[in-house]
């Protein structure tokens, strides 16, 4: 089965990645009848091959992949007709609203054969399966990962249905966190009042989000009560135990006048007992990423052990795998990491301002709050997965002379609570935005998680001035600048990756708005560039342009909706070619405001925009960046091209 292949039994050991090849998979399915037992032996097989996607790729949801891949099973294999089947005339629909389990997902299509198996080691890769659902996977329907979105989405699609006379049931899963989302709560009425019976809500109620756990982030109170007011069929059953799971499908499908909800009791993590509780700091640790060589083999033992314990009361041969080694990453040195630098220089900044108050939506490790909240709890409002609520009570704050510090990820905080950021500018107070995994990287998790329109999404709102720092001490300067010296509100986009600076900001600068300094000096060409990951593409392509007799000077310019035109005027004065790189799309990013503010001021300057033009590819970094043509070679090729 391709390189790197062996054969190897389960009780052999697992010094390598195993994982179950669908000939194995369609032994099981024809050779056990009792439906219950090949259900729980076909989801743990699930789980092996979706531990091994995520390892192999180092990347992925483990803890919500497991969560719901019972019930998942259950679906698939045992009340779906046509699963996904969209053009038929009677076909029973399935997508997941969270989309973090997407893995659960392409481990069972692989298993049913319904993806390609080689598909199986291209997780998260270029060409491969998205980090979150697309459509263009088969048997993917909707895409998901932008969270709350699922119930309207189901409504479409079964009206679409009627209105085209076809038939069957939409299943749509949704995760507890989720539901603190407001467009959940939006779309229950109506689904109801037009008696939606062939709509039916799956709540995996694994009752951890991200961090914590969602009784401590925003409690959902008494969820049965609150489905039932809202018109809706409601059961809740063990969303690990099949038997369960039976009696309440086949109750919904009695059901003919009201749309139905389950809210399965779940275990986030389950099937691997470590992977189901927080860990002794009180965080939990396998929402996102992937587990140690050392923790999926565990994982993989106790899973497989499972699984041939199951087989053998069924009088089957063990299972059989396959198994490849771990990918080797080369991980760079003197790497920056701006998301620890914002974290610590906010303590500082707290330490010195009481009035500031820090604000989170479920993101405390991947947005740097961690420390703050151990030292000011009292000052840390956790908001949940709520960007709108987060924003609009940040604004009532600012009116009461609270200097609110709001964190999200971009691609969520700029877009989701855009009129309340508005809101908040007519207002004419200060709050201090941080709009954290900003960028095209890290390509793996997929175009709903790759921020790639802030700008073009905030830019325009008055009194809101946005910055992209470059390095570690930028971004404190930044921070810095905008709690102390910038009387307005401050938007800080902030990309998450850890990367590699081949370049240091001189000693003696200082933030100046409009302003940028120069990184790499050079005659020739002039290139202005922002954040780590442009920066540091746009030093070494003006290093490879220099081998080539070209010279490059290299202007980081972190202002992205500020231009001191005399002064960028000024500076193109000697130069007869200017590139700007844009860590967004072209369209209505820093580089059209650079364009427009030198567009006439001298005969023969030329403009060269590098950025994007389409929906961002997903992969590992350096993938996405040759398929953007956004990676130094490609950078320098470009310009040789533009100026020759």
């Amino acid at each position: 089965m391709g390189e790197a292949a062996n054969i190897t039994s389960a009780s052999a050991g697992a010094p390598k990645l195993q994982y179950v090849t669908p000939a194995e998979i369609k032994r099981i399915r024809e050779k056990i009848s009792d439906r219950f037992l090949r259900a729980k032996i076909l989801a743990d097989i699930f789980r092996i091959n979706a531990l091994y996607m995520i390892r192999y790729t180092g990347s992925g949801h483990p803890g919500s992949t497991f969560s719901c891949m019972d019930v998942m099973t259950w679906l698939w294999t045992e009340e779906m007709e046509n699963p996904n089947e969209v053009k038929a005339d009677h076909a029973d629909l399935y997508f997941s609203s969270k989309g973090h389990d997407v893995p659960a997902l392409y481990a069972l299509l692989i298993g049913l054969e319904r993806i390609p198996f080689d598909m199986i080691h291209k997780l998260r890769k270029f060409n491969g399966l998205p980090g979150h659902p697309d459509v263009r996977t088969p048997g993917i329907i909707a895409n998901t990962g932008s969270l709350g979105m699922g119930i309207s989405k189901a409504r479409g699609m079964a009206t679409a249905k009627r209105l085209q006379g076809r038939s069957g049931k939409v299943y749509v899963l949704t995760g507890d966190g989720e539901l603190q989302e407001g467009q959940i709560w939006e779309s229950l009425q109506p689904t109801a009042n037009q008696k939606f019976s062939e709509i039916t809500m799956i709540v995996d109620h694994n009752k951890i989000q991200s961090d914590v756990y969602v009784e401590d982030t925003s409690d959902l109170g008494k969820l049965e009560e609150k489905f039932r007011i809202f018109g809706w069929e409601v059961a809740r059953a063990n969303g690990h135990d099949f038997q369960e799971l039976a009696k309440v499908f086949a109750h919904f499908k009695t059901i003919k006048d009201r749309p139905q909800v389950l809210i399965a009791d779940t275990l986030k993590g389950a099937g691997v007992s470590f992977m189901t509780r927080l860990a002794d700091d009180g965080f939990y640790k396998f929402h996102s990423g992937a587990p140690t060589p050392e923790q999926y083999l565990a994982a993989w033992r106790e899973i497989s052990d499972r699984v041939n314990a199951n087989l053998s009361s069924a009088g089957l041969e063990p299972l059989q795998f396959e198994s490849r080694e771990i990918p080797v990453s080369s991980i760079g040195q003197n790497l920056e990491r701006l998301i620890p630098a914002y974290g610590d220089e906010l303590v500082k900044l707290a330490r010195e301002h009481k009035n500031l108050v820090a604000m989170d939506a479920d993101l405390m490790l991947d947005t740097g709050l961690i420390l703050f909240q151990k030292e000011f709890p009292e000052r840390h409002i956790q908001c949940g997965i709520a960007e709108q609520d987060m924003v609009s009570l940040a604004g009532g704050m600012a009116l009461q002379g609270a200097l609110p510090v709001v964190h999200s990820f971009e691609c969520f905080l700029s877009t989701r609570a855009n009129e309340h950021f508005y809101n908040n500018a007519t207002e004419k107070t200060k709050i201090i935005y941080a709009g954290c995994l900003a960028g095209l990287l890290p390509g793996m998790p997929g175009h709903s998680h790759q921020s790639v329109r802030g700008i073009s999404a905030l830019g325009s709102i008055p009194g809101l001035i946005m910055i992209q720092p470059c390095n570690e001490k930028e971004t404190r300067m930044a921070l810095r600048w905008a709690v102390e010296k910038n009387p307005e509100s401050t938007y800080i986009r902030l990309v998450n990756i850890a990367c590699e600076c081949p370049f240091k900001l001189p000693e003696d600068y200082k933030l100046e708005v409009g302003r940028g300094v120069k990184l790499v000096d050079g005659k020739d060409i002039l290139i202005f560039a922002y954040g780590p990951v442009m920066a540091g593409e746009a030093a070494k392509a003006a290093k490879s342009l220099s081998e080539k007799g070209i010279s490059a000077a290299v202007m980081n310019f972190p202002w992205l909706n500020r231009v001191d035109e005399k002064w960028l005027q000024d500076l193109a004065q000697s130069y007869k070619f200017v590139v700007t790189i844009d860590d967004h799309y072209l369209t209505l990013g820093q580089g059209m405001q650079i364009r427009s503010a030198l567009a006439g001021t001298r005969p023969g300057l030329k403009v060269l925009s590098l950025g994007l033009s389409e929906i961002p590819a997903c992969g590992h970094n350096g993938e996405v960046l040759r398929y953007h043509e956004l990676d130094f070679e490609s950078m320098a090729q470009k310009i040789i091209s533009a100026v020759t």
